[in-house]
């Protein structure tokens, strides 16, 4: 599909950047989080590939760059797999930039998040991507989620998701991306493939995460995700598979085994989900998703009833 705005070459030093976003049947979103790219205080060139995953509406008006010599919009049909993974790779490829960055169609990026990305991967050459501080956005309700680390290594990752490394707050490296082969759309319904690819990135080299924020998430109970237990149970299962590392962090295997659990008492697969508690136990008894699932074991509230309440303060299962 056609380009939007013009093509130009930058003028300043600072190192060209690309900017991709997914998106399906959100265009008003869009156009906000289009607002926060083309507010960037970031002085080099952005260039940003919109790409969409669905039905193309006849009269699609996106806000243009205000700067044409030095941002650019082009708009792409998913020319892979139909779903983000496709789509964030078709975005990839339409992309040259040795930097690229990702905004879901949902998020609004702070003014400095560019600039704050760029100066840490120049200033960390070994690193592969940075990440930062976020804002979960729930109605009203706005939680803050400090960046735990200055950097971190596939060990940490292990242990925990780092909720903070999220897609809309990373900026990344194309060499290693290109490595890893962009997003994997083979894992269940695409669920954890975030998390699937920051694991091969960090058995490449480290992540950083800078304090400040740098971008609003927003959480408003629609995602994809959201109670498709039986999508998220095989997910897990498989990423136990792929990552035979996790024998070395049982803490962060116990994590996945209890939300296996989770989702197989959500299901009301009651022995699988005793199956899996137990995996979780003898890896790390204090694993807090255990009593999660005890409760919905014993029917004292719903698995979506917790998942709603963990949300509203801006965690997850």
């Amino acid at each position: 599909m056609g380009g939007l705005g013009v093509s130009a070459q930058g003028t300043g030093t600072q190192p060209p950047v690309g900017v991709v976003i997914a998106t399906r049947d959100r265009f008003g979103l869009l156009a906000r989080a289009l607002e926060a790219v083309w507010t960037q205080s970031y002085a080099g060139e952005v260039n940003v590939a919109v790409v969409i995953d669905g039905e193309v509406p006849d009269h699609l008006e996106l806000p243009e760059p205000p700067e044409p010599d030095r941002q650019t919009l082009t708009v792409h049909l998913n020319q892979r797999e139909p779903g983000q993974c496709g789509a964030r790779n078709t975005g990839m490829e339409a992309l040259t930039e040795d930097y690229l960055a990702l905004c879901d169609d949902d998020d609004v990026w702070t003014p400095d998040r560019l600039a704050l990305g760029v100066a840490e991967l120049e200033a960390h050459p070994e690193s592969v991507a940075v990440g930062g501080s976020i804002r979960i956005v729930r109605g009203d309700t706005v939680t803050l989620r400090r960046a735990p680390f200055a950097e971190v290594g596939l060990d940490e990752l292990l242990a925990d998701r780092i909720m903070e490394l999220h897609s809309s707050a990373m900026l990344f490296r194309r060499e290693p991306l290109e490595k890893v082969d962009g997003w994997d759309a083979s894992l269940p319904g695409g669920y954890a493939e975030d998390y699937d690819q920051l694991l091969k990135l960090a058995r490449l080299g480290t992540i950083r995460l800078v304090p400040e924020v740098v971008a609003d998430i927003e959480w408003n109970g629609g995602s994809f995700f959201f109670s498709r237990w039986r999508m998220i149970a095989d997910a897990l299962t498989e990423m136990l598979r792929r990552y035979p590392e996790f024998e070395r962090q049982r803490a962060g295997r116990a994590r996945i085994e209890a939300q296996i659990a989770f989702a197989h008492a959500a299901l009301g697969e009651r022995a699988e989900a005793r199956r899996w508690l137990r995996a979780a136990r003898a890896d790390n008894r204090r694993e807090p998703r255990i009593a999660l699932t005890l409760l919905v074991l014993s029917r004292v509230v719903s698995a979506d009833r917790l998942q709603r309440a963990l949300h509203a303060r801006g965690r997850g299962i």
